[in-house]
């Protein structure tokens, strides 16, 4: 059975692809990879992943109009590995910003917690590399990107939004770190193609965010690279800059009105935390959790 009669045979339900959005997703997607040299039923997959991610229940628990909950977990496991939900959330921001839907003008930086599930936790700190066979590019970390604190495991999401509040670039990090050192890069991964040819677009017209990621080494970086960007300055570095005296620099520009649309990339947030699977871990491994909060960036790239 073909794509095209299996979605005439099922009936959609809601939260699913729309025939407009399916229409840009499809060209992206892998084909012919399957053990029998292909893959059939990629919507179906893929509405089954998604129906998994905005209720956050276990994979066993799929209805089953989506198939076999192994196929879809298989699948989204396998396109968390390689790249592909990486290489989709490069390719539909660069249809938008042909038709001149992206927001250069301001974009936002920022942060956010998730408490990570009792099953998230227990993964195997040795890398998975089989003998014989190359690294692969989603390397799992030794961390797996689960962080300590008292109120028990925590991932952090570092992304970039537009002035549309779609995310332009996600980093997962363990809880613990801070913004700051994690600025460059998650900056270094914006990178939206030209199909028309040139190379990839990566940076924004100014940058905005909170006193969490003022630094000396940020604003240098900002600075080199010609972005301008309004990031309030923590007091207690003014105040170590104001004992240096005239070689502590000068004051930091900080312009309250473009400031005021931080607010962007926290609708952003909010608006990725609706999926419950990102709002709260459920995955053991970085990669595939990593593979979730693209694919819920994605989502909203298509609506």
């Amino acid at each position: 059975m073909t794509d095209s009669s299996a979605d005439r045979s099922l009936s959609w339900g809601r939260g699913d692809l729309c025939d407009t959005a399916w229409a840009r997703m499809e060209p992206h997607l892998p084909k012919n990879v399957g053990r029998d040299g292909r893959w059939e039923n990629h919507r179906t997959v893929i509405n089954g992943i998604l129906f998994r991610q905005r209720t956050g229940i276990p994979w066993r628990d799929l209805p089953a109009r989506f198939g076999k909950w192994r196929t879809v977990h298989d699948r989204h496991r396998r396109w968390s590995a390689d790249g592909t939900w990486d290489r989709i959330l490069r390719a539909v921001p660069a249809d938008a910003d042909v038709e001149g839907r992206i927001d250069w003008s301001v974009v936002s930086v920022d942060a956010t917690v998730c408490r990570a599930h009792q099953h998230a936790a227990g993964a195997h700190h040795r890398a998975a590399r089989m003998p014989g066979r190359q690294r692969r590019p989603c390397q799992p970390r030794s961390d797996e990107a689960v962080g300590r604190s008292r109120g028990g495991f925590t991932t952090k999401i570092h992304l970039v939004s537009d002035g549309r509040c779609r995310p332009l670039a996600i980093l997962i990090t363990p809880g613990q770190w801070g913004d700051a050192p994690q600025l460059i890069s998650v900056l270094d991964r914006v990178r939206v193609p030209r199909p028309a040819g040139g190379r990839p677009r990566t940076r924004p017209s100014h940058l905005c965010g909170d006193k969490a990621h003022s630094s000396r080494r940020n604003r240098r970086y900002l600075r080199r690279r010609q972005i301008r960007h309004t990031i309030p300055e923590r007091r207690d570095q003014r105040a170590n800059r104001q004992r240096r005296g005239s070689r502590g620099g000068r004051p930091t520009g900080f312009d309250r009105a473009r400031c005021s649309r931080r607010n962007e990339v926290e609708r952003t947030i909010n608006a990725l935390k609706g999926f419950r699977a990102v709002a709260t871990r459920y995955d053991k491994r970085a990669f595939v959790f990593h593979g979730t909060v693209t694919l819920a960036a994605i989502r909203l790239w298509l609506r």
